[in-house]
């Protein structure tokens, strides 16, 4: 469900969900121009309803399944 954009470059920490101010994981453009990010809780609430209205939905949500790396010795 992830859909890599070329105009958009891949969401950071500092991107922060505009309903409650968590990470963001979800990119909606809308028909106008504007861009709405969502953390994956209130992209997946209203993902209908957003996919309808947008012209682009990059979905980054898949990063919360990936499974994180072993962190080195020094940092035990």
């Amino acid at each position: 469900m992830t859909s890599a954009l070329a105009s958009h470059p891949p969401l950071t920490a500092t991107d922060r969900c505009d309903r409650c101010g968590a990470q963001a994981y979800i990119r909606v453009t809308l028909t106008s121009g504007g861009e709405l990010l969502f953390c994956a809780h209130h992209g997946r609430a209203h993902e209908v309803r957003l996919r309808e209205m947008s012209v682009e939905f990059q979905d980054e949500s898949s990063a919360l399944a990936a499974t994180p790396a072993i962190a080195p010795e020094t940092e035990r």
